[in-house]
């Protein structure tokens, strides 16, 4: 249950970052019009993508708190990342739409350097953006929740961005027009990048890929756990925002059932407190002493 507990409190953080972006688009795509500056309104495109992907994780959570049921029964958690995936491809093609204009107004005869109020603006999103991310940063760390920190990560990335663009509308104020478009078309290649890395990590995680460093810190674990004589086998995957190991060890052969039984326990207590691996699975097999002669 305190799985569960920890996805709808990690809704809280969703909710927050869709109410500030969907304020800052707003207000960024109109100040951007209004004051002529390319950077605050990709900047403001930018926001727009954040919504989807807000929307994104928030729908994964509430789909994610669904209990197993027959035709799920490891529970509907791989719904967080199937949403991240979804929101990479049209992050995607929002950035290219930015890149593309951004691009072709460096062909444009008619260029003017925006008004100051469009730097003010980017610089005032990117105190609110901050303030966002460690609000959503501290929230997913006290319940580990992995889509959230990735949320999270992303409000820092706009906070970036909107200082990035502040940048470029000052310096063409400083008689270099050029470079708020230069501004407009590198938030355009951010945005492209994250939606890469979204996807990237998506993937990864739906074709039952797995940090092979975590998995040696995993090793170690249930190395060091009383009576393993070997590891004969540990697999993990991700699960949303769960972690599923498979682990399967050797105790001495004069062991108990009971006493067998006993280890396994103690193996699932070590992954859940010291590294949150919300389900695993251990098999137990009787461990040779021969094996170690024959090593020798």
């Amino acid at each position: 249950m305190e799985t569960y507990d920890n996805l709808k409190e990690g809704e809280k953080g969703a909710w927050v970052s869709i109410a500030a972006y969907i304020v800052l688009s707003f207000f960024k795509i109109g100040m951007g019009y209004w004051t002529g500056s390319e950077a605050l309104t990709a900047d403001g495109i930018n926001n727009t993508t954040d919504i989807i992907v807000s929307v994104a994780v928030l729908i994964g959570l509430r789909i994610s708190r669904k209990p197993p049921d027959r035709d799920h029964p490891y529970g509907h958690m791989r719904a967080e990342t199937i949403a991240s995936l979804v929101a990479s491809f049209i992050m995607a093609v929002a950035g290219l739409q930015v890149v593309i204009q951004a691009g072709k107004s460096f062909f444009s005869d008619e260029r003017s350097a925006p008004s100051m109020v469009a730097a003010w603006v980017a610089l005032g999103s990117a105190v609110v953006m901050l303030g966002v991310y460690l609000y959503n940063s501290r929230l997913a760390k006290r319940i580990n929740n992995q889509s959230l920190m990735a949320a999270a990560s992303d409000n820092r990335s706009d906070a970036l961005v909107s200082i990035g663009a502040a940048v470029g509308i000052i310096a063409s104020r400083f008689g270099y027009p050029i470079l708020d478009a230069v501004a407009a078309f590198v938030v355009g290649i951010i945005i492209c990048k994250t939606a890469g890395h979204i996807f990237s990590d998506a993937s990864h995680a739906l074709t039952d890929g797995f940090d092979d460093r975590k998995l040696k810190v995993f090793r170690q674990t249930v190395k060091e756990t009383p009576g393993v004589k070997r590891i004969k086998d540990i697999r993990a995957r991700i699960h949303g925002s769960n972690v599923l190991l498979d682990v399967v060890v050797e105790v001495s052969a004069e062991l108990s059932v009971e006493q067998s039984h006993d280890i396994s326990d103690d193996i699932e207590k070590r992954m859940q407190d010291e590294h949150h691996v919300g389900n695993v699975h251990v098999h137990v097999e009787p461990y040779a002493e021969t094996k170690t002669a024959k090593g020798k």
